[in-house]
This record gives structure tokens, sequence and C-alpha cells, in this order.
């Protein structure tokens, strides 16, 4: 069976922008529902339940998440402005070398190490921290959720969260001072002066999926789907074809043109063709289209224009 997933963000981010009638007349001519839940866990069933994207990456990485649970201490940019500070910059956006990562990591080890919470890097953009079995841990927030956003209001509260804040500050210091960050400056790079803590968790008991293979250019989504021994690999440009229950992540996609021409209308070509046995469209606000051949002979329905009226409505 040949099948394709499409994850797509809220209908709501197309605004106004316009379908073409031969796609309007596939989405019109579908099966249209609403679905519950977070996009991501219609994807993978992790149990126990949460997404400890850190583990995950880890033993992607290093093949040794199992004895420990692990935080990610990703190498951040961070910079002042009037109103505080913003990530700007983290992981493989800062092009970090072997050598250059293991020279930002040094001073930091002791300070980390002594906390009880040895540092290392098996990548270059991926550091992570061990942590001792039932260490407590506030809520972290996700880099791409933080990314351009005021700094303070991302960071935890509460007790716990003050010993995090004070451990970043302590951090931040460190790799203020480190000379590598000069050179960077002098060469037109971001310096690496800060850390973002993200992903803590223990390796999952069972990640479940029902894809043969996913093809995501987003980490916390690749790595997890590799727990379930699901194949895993880069986005690309456009449907590639092919076989097999195959989902492919689309959750950055806002030109509605670009995605009719590289993917719905291949897509859509391989349905009528019978190359294809069914297409799912999962939106982020829990709207999904199925879409198969059959579906053709029903013309009496009016092309579909555009989303942003159901969008706003809340319904299909």
């Amino acid at each position: 069976m040949a099948t394709a997933t499409l994850l797509l963000p809220d209908r709501a981010r197309f605004g106004g922008q316009r379908l073409s009638d031969a796609t309007g007349r596939w989405f019109a001519r579908g099966d249209c529902s609403m679905r519950e839940g977070e996009q991501l866990t219609r994807v993978l069933d992790v149990l126990p339940r949460g997404w400890p994207v850190a583990a995950a990456a880890r033993q992607r990485d290093a093949g040794d998440a199992a004895s420990a649970a692990w935080l990610r201490a990703d190498p951040a940019y961070i910079r002042p402005d009037i109103n505080g500070a913003r990530l700007l910059a983290y992981g493989e956006a800062l092009g970090l070398g072997t050598e250059d990562s293991a020279a930002l990591l040094r001073p930091l080890k002791p300070l980390f190490g002594d906390a009880g919470f040895p540092i290392d890097a098996p990548h270059p953009s991926r550091w992570y921290l061990r942590l001792p079995p039932g260490t407590p841990l506030p809520t972290f927030a996700a880099p791409e959720q933080a990314l351009g956003a005021d700094l303070f209001e991302q960071l935890p509260e509460g007790v716990q969260g003050r010993r995090w804040r004070a451990l970043l500050s302590e951090a931040q210091v460190v790799l203020h001072n480190h000379p590598l960050n000069a050179q960077r400056a002098a060469a037109g790079l971001a310096p690496v002066n800060s850390l973002w803590f993200w992903g803590a968790g223990a390796l999952p008991d069972q990640v479940r999926c029902a894809f043969d293979a996913v093809a995501s250019d987003d980490e916390s989504l690749s790595a997890l789907a590799g727990l379930a021994k699901v194949a895993t690999g880069a986005l690309p440009s456009a449907w590639p074809g092919g076989t097999g229950e195959r989902l492919f992540d689309l959750r950055h996609a806002r030109d509605l043109a670009l995605l009719e021409r590289d993917w719905f209308a291949p897509l859509l070509a391989a349905l009528a063709d019978g190359h294809l046995e069914r297409v799912h469209l999962d939106f982020a606000d829990g709207c999904r289209y199925e879409l198969t051949p059959r579906q053709r002979w029903r013309f009496w329905r009016k092309p579909l224009r555009s989303f942003v009226g159901q969008a706003q409505a809340g319904s299909p």
C-alpha cells in the first residue's frame, strides 16, 4: 500500500491565499474531519507520556541514553536589547566545528560537573547534561518556540527554576569571557554566549509510529521516530514519489502556491494515476483531509477556495 501524509500548519497560517481550481476540487471532494490532541501525538505514541527529546537524540548520537536522564544544553546566541534579551540562534545555526565545541565546553565542564550534571557533546551542535535519577526539573521551553522571544519570559520559574537560572547565568559569564567568542566576533560570526536547556527526560519505554518512514527537518520528531525503528531522513524539496506509508513534515509551509506546485499537484496526480492509494493532510488545528481516487466522482461539490474561512469558523 502506498500512502502519503502531510503534516501542515494551522490553516489560518495561509490567510487569504487561494487554492487553484484543480486542488480546490480535490479538497472539496475529500473527506474532512476534526481531530483532537497535539499534532505530533497523532504521529507518535510515546509511553510513558511525554516528549523526551534529549534522551532520544542522545541515543541516536551516542547510544548510551539508557543509563540516565538527559537535558539538552545547546550552544546559543542571546542578544541584549532595550527590553531585555532575545534568543537569536542555537545549535546548528551557529556553525560550530568539533574543535570549537570542545574549546567552549572545556571551562563549562567544571561548572556543571560540580553541580552534579556532567556536560558533553557527541555532536558539535548538540550538547547534553547527564542528570542523576529523580532530578526534579522545571518545564523548559523548546528553542524553536523561544526564538526571537524575550529570554526572561521563557526561563523557568519557581524554586527549581531559580537553580537553573543561576546555573545559566554562571555559564553565560564563562562563555562571555571565552577567547573563541572574540575570534568569532572578529570573523563576523555570532558569539556563543549562552546555553539553551530543553528536552528533559529519560528514554521512553515504548514509541510507536504508524508510518514506514518519516521525512522531517525537525530534530525532535526525527529523534523520537528513530526510537520507533522508523526510517528517518531530511525533508525533500518536493514530493519524491515512491511506495510505502510515509509522513512528510511541512509544518513550516506558509506559501500556498509553492505548496501546491511542489506537493499538492504531484500528489493528486499520483492519486489520479493509481500510484497512491490515499493522501492525508493533517493540519495543526486538528483539521484532516483524506483523499482517495474514488472521490473524483463527487463532482457536485463546489471547489474549496481557501482555508481561511474554515480556520476562523473552527470547523471543516
